[in-house]
């Protein structure tokens, strides 16, 4: 785990003792990955650039590949493992994630999408996502967009604007590196920002909630839950007051 102390700040913002948490996540299995690499370079330059803004990072790196056959076995299993709990579970403690896949003919790593089945659907809610991809050719290029924000769209996290894919040609070139820091610090102003928390706890009680043991927010007791809701009269076996006709 890294840990960066706060630096000189140039984006403006009062230097503090505030330490946010990264979780990275690499679906990539070989060795070197180059999908790895790519996240590294993400996570590192997110680091220089909130310590610029006088923020700590401490960095989780979850590598996919050690896990594979724990995260099949959660998939047969229909619950995560101990090994791939544990990698929720950092996940669930993060305040931002850079998320990196493989692209293999045309679609992300299946192992990723693997590990994603096994989120709780409240896990990530507004929790700030870095996109990152690599392939062997960039007709590849669009499966960022086309796949990975639309799965963390699902899961209700907040997808950057700018998304980062790496084909062999690109990894010597300056535009890959502007675009790492383009995205560094669109997360860093919206870390800075506190919105993260402030979109969660909010509409928290707005969202549909099909799973939320993992999410750090799901800790509610019967206290919370409203009984008089339309939801509720149904499943005790009332009827909705919107069909207007008495319980």
């Amino acid at each position: 785990m890294k840990t960066l102390h706060p630096a000189t700040n140039n984006l403006g913002a009062k230097a503090t003792e505030r330490t946010v948490k990264l979780a990275v996540v690499s679906a990539g299995v070989s060795d070197p990955s180059s999908s790895r690499l790519l996240a590294d370079r993400i996570t590192q330059k997110a680091i220089d650039t909130l310590g610029e803004a006088g923020i700590r990072a401490q960095v989780s790196m979850i590598d996919l590949g050690p896990l594979a056959v724990d995260i099949a076995r959660s998939l047969v299993a229909g619950y995560p493992n101990e090994p791939v709990q544990a990698a929720i579970d950092r996940l669930a403690t993060a305040d931002a994630v850079v998320a990196s896949t493989p692209v293999y003919k045309a679609g992300i790593s299946g192992l990723f999408k693997s590990f994603a089945d096994l989120i709780d659907n409240d896990l990530l809610i507004a929790k700030p996502v870095v996109l990152a991809a690599t392939g062997g050719t960039a007709r590849h290029a669009m499966v960022v967009d086309g796949q990975l924000r639309p799965l963390f769209a699902f899961l209700r996290a907040l997808p950057l604007p700018t998304s980062l894919y790496a084909a062999p040609e690109d990894w010597g070139t300056t535009d890959l590196g502007k675009r790492i820091a383009r995205a560094a610090t669109e997360l860093t102003l919206i870390l800075r920002s506190g919105v993260t928390g402030d979109i969660a706890e909010e509409n928290w009680n707005g969202y549909q909630h099909q799973f939320g043991g993992n999410a750090t927010r799901a800790g509610r007791t019967a206290d919370d839950v409203n009984f008089d809701s339309d939801l509720m009269r149904l499943a005790a076996g009332g009827r909705s007051s919107s069909s207007g006709d008495p319980d």
